[in-house]
């Protein structure tokens, strides 16, 4: 089964302004969509989770396999002209974000592109989309606003400037992010800290709902 729009894809030019970069709406094809929208992990509050600590099952495990597959990495190569062969993958799931979340940043140089996949059903707040910024110090000076709803995809390549954030917001918003990053080593140190923190969530729930 394929989850993805790769038509979409390949008819959607890479943006070079202010960096390199691409949104696709809809990129989850629609019946896929409201599959893996079903099978949408349960997370435990706000932040990163890695999914060796999530339920990943279904239509949402099968979407996690095709990113990470041969089909969408030869058609990251291409469209952002870089060889991932040799590249490590990982993930993370996010379902809530908090009013602190959303600070202008980069992405950190061990990334080489970042893939972000929105898996909310709609989006009434003017706040939680994420802007394409020209500037690491002004939420307003953007090129681009991506809706965070309906499977939209981002992708970026980082780099010194690959500046963007959001408008303050609480509360649900379903994101997947996968990176390519350089070494193996950035993988385990990652996940790892991503499983402490996601575990201390679990204990904080138990112990006080």
């Amino acid at each position: 089964m394929t989850y993805l729009d790769y038509d979409a894809l390949d008819r959607t030019p890479l943006a070079r302004d202010p960096y390199d970069h691409i949104v696709i709406e809809s990129f989850i094809l629609p019946d896929p969509f409201k599959k893996v929208s079903a099978d949408f992990p349960t997370v435990p509050g706000p932040g990163s989770h890695p999914p060796s600590e999530l339920d990943i099952r279904g239509a949402f495990k099968g979407l996690m396999e095709e990113l990470d597959g041969e089909r969408f990495r030869k058609a990251m190569e291409a469209k952002f002209e870089v060889d991932l062969t040799e590249r490590p993958t990982m993930y993370t799931v996010r379902g809530f974000v908090r009013e602190k979340d959303g600070e202008i940043h980069t992405d950190s140089k061990t990334k080489i592109l970042t893939v972000l996949l929105y898996m909310n059903e709609g989006w009434e707040s003017d706040g939680g989309r994420l802007r394409i910024l020209r500037s690491g110090t002004d939420l307003e000076q953007f090129s681009s606003e991506v809706p965070p709803y309906g499977g939209t995809l981002l992708v970026f390549r980082r780099s010194e400037n690959s500046w963007h954030g959001h408008k303050p917001h609480s509360g649900p918003r379903r994101a997947v992010q996968m990176n390519w990053v350089t070494t193996q080593d950035v993988v385990d140190r990652e996940q790892k800290r991503h499983r402490f923190s996601t575990k201390v969530k679990k204990l904080t729930t138990a112990l006080f709902g």
